[in-house]
């Protein structure tokens, strides 16, 4: 069968990461995280102290700063996922820490950024068979993408999911500090300037507050199983 890219928009801790890598492995796709792109982007800055402690931070100096910084991904086979490197160093667990969390909605906002990791995912699904989650996969980075999910959920159960997903890993953050911290990052990402987060016109919606993994895998499953039927049928 024909290899497709799949792109998976949506808000903040509704399950895109989950159901991507879930879909990759079915489908022997490459899974990429775009939000670790921007979370590392955001991690350099942090240690470079180019961002403060308090956010505010020199936009020349970010800007600056990106000839320098190289992404790289390797899988983890314990894990099943691949790990974010940042010049080299495996920088998986410190991206996902809430510190980086409250600074990376306003880093992503930054058009050359954007620009920077957006080159990078088009370069990774030049041969499609490509999963990819973020916030603008569907709309900027893959707009011809075959098959397009725009994901949404009840803000508490993301909330739960987010504090189930961190207090696995060993942080330990309150829900409300998660709540916060969520509805912060809604608002940047769906008001920036720069490719906000929004549904594309021909994305399927999928919310998913009442549904299990296993169901949210199998109805996405019988979308691309649908498409690729047709896809080949009309290939002459």
């Amino acid at each position: 069968m024909s290899k497709i890219v799949i792109a998976i928009d949506g808000f903040s801790s509704c399950g895109k990461s989950t159901l991507a890598k879930a879909l990759a492995a079915h489908l022997g796709y490459i899974y990429v995280d775009s939000g670790a792109m921007y979370r590392a982007v955001t991690y350099y800055c942090m240690q470079k102290k180019i961002i403060s402690p308090d956010g505010t931070y020199d936009k020349k100096e970010v800007v600056g700063s990106i000839p320098k910084i190289k992404l790289s991904f390797k899988y983890n086979a314990l894990s099943r996922s691949s790990d974010t490197f940042l010049n080299r160093t495996n920088i998986e667990k410190n991206i996902r820490k809430m510190d980086v969390s409250e600074h990376v909605s306003q880093i992503s906002t930054i058009k050359e950024v954007r620009e920077f990791v957006g080159d990078i995912q088009r370069n990774m699904g030049k041969n499609k068979g490509i999963v990819m989650d973020g916030r603008d996969i569907g709309t900027n980075v893959f707009p011809d993408a075959e098959l397009k999910l725009f994901m949404t959920a009840d803000v508490d159960v993301r909330v739960q999911r987010r504090v189930d997903e961190m207090t696995s890993k060993g942080i330990h953050v309150t829900a409300e500090e998660v709540k916060l911290n969520l509805m912060k990052r809604d608002y940047d990402d769906t008001h920036r300037k720069e490719s906000p987060l929004s549904k594309a016109k021909d994305a399927v919606v999928l919310d998913n507050t009442d549904l299990s993994r296993e169901q949210q895998l199998e109805y996405v499953e019988r979308l691309i199983k649908d498409m690729l039927l047709t896809k080949d049928t009309l290939t002459p």
